[in-house]
């Protein structure tokens, strides 16, 4: 384990104790220590154990899968803007939720929201790799993502004008709002399986992003495989943002705020770049979440909102960046 590493888990690993101690109800700090240890009275447990903890989880969870796949996506594309909010990854995602919701089969099945929402997240995954193999510039690939955006957005847009209910309305606008509030662990655990699995893939095209940086001629010879990695890639990342998009709806740009800042640390390296970015994210998204609750908002901030609040400004300046570099 690298140092930046070790450093980011035990940040990380501070945050879920001040997230335990954060809220609407006031606790303190013996109380909560006994309660993170299975003691103490039960009504401060249960607000740790089933209120604090599987929330900050979730945070974690979300940032962490979203910043490994930015990364990926970055190294699979050549593009440090890449990311699943910003080509359309999480908005196509999302609207496969939305569709579950609408049309009732969440009801039906549980596993029908992180299905489609995974289904919507590889349709457009596969789009922009497609474009990329036909030798789409970065340029031609943000603009193509603003568009799957902005098709998914209009379709969500229908979705709640005609949503049959008041119920089913407040349903779909959280998914496109993103949040963590009020999630259990039963949510966790349905969107573990997706997070494993994509980040299994996600890693075992490590090596490969290393090589395809150098191009595909040169991967070849080097003894990578091309069309592997990007279909590799293209599976964890659908995983990770569908797992994730599934659990707290729509979250954009801290999968490009991550691998940006840790991309100097690893000198650039696309292979290890990859487990700090997703431990960056995570953080980001807990110290977001922390910062929403505490606010004093009549009406608690919703995660996807402050993290574009935040994000959108950073996206410009990188992008600004990128532009004087290449000029």
């Amino acid at each position: 384990m690298s140092r930046l590493t070790l450093i980011l888990a035990l940040v990380a690993a501070l945050l879920f104790a001040i997230s335990a101690l954060v809220g609407t109800a006031p606790l303190a700090l013996g109380d909560t220590f006994a309660a993170l240890t299975g003691q103490g009275d039960e009504r401060v447990r249960i607000i740790i154990w089933e209120l604090r903890l599987p929330r900050a989880v979730a945070a974690f969870a979300v940032g962490a899968a979203l910043g490994l796949a930015g990364a990926a996506l970055q190294g699979l594309l050549q593009n440090p803007l890449a990311e699943p909010g910003v080509l359309g990854v999480s908005a196509f995602s999302a609207l496969g939720a939305v569709i579950a919701i609408f049309f009732g089969f969440a009801a039906v099945n549980s596993f029908a929201v992180p299905l489609a929402a995974i289904l919507g997240a590889g349709i457009a995954t596969l789009l922009l790799v497609f474009a990329a193999m036909r030798g789409a510039r970065s340029v031609t690939l943000l603009l193509i993502g603003i568009g799957l955006s902005s098709f998914a957005g209009a379709l969500m847009s229908l979705a709640l004008n005609m949503a049959p209910n008041p119920y089913s309305l407040a349903d779909l606008v959280n998914w496109m709002m993103g949040s963590v509030a009020n999630r259990s662990w039963a949510d966790i655990l349905l969107g573990a399986p997706g997070w494993i699995i994509g980040a299994a893939l996600v890693f075992l095209a490590g090596p490969g992003l290393r090589a395809l940086s150098l191009g595909d001629e040169t991967a070849t010879s080097l003894g990578a495989d091309p069309r592997r990695i990007r279909l590799l890639v293209i599976g964890g990342t659908s995983l990770l943002a569908g797992a994730s998009v599934a659990t707290a709806g729509t979250i954009g740009f801290v999968g490009i705020v991550a691998p940006h800042i840790i991309r100097p640390f690893v000198r650039h390296d696309p292979q290890r770049l990859l487990i700090p970015s997703a431990l960056l994210a995570g953080i980001i998204l807990m110290v977001a979440d922390i910062a929403i609750r505490v606010l004093p908002f009549q009406q608690e901030l919703k995660l996807g909102v402050a993290a574009a609040l935040v994000g959108g400004p950073v996206f410009i300046w990188i992008a600004t960046r990128l532009g004087r570099a290449s000029s």
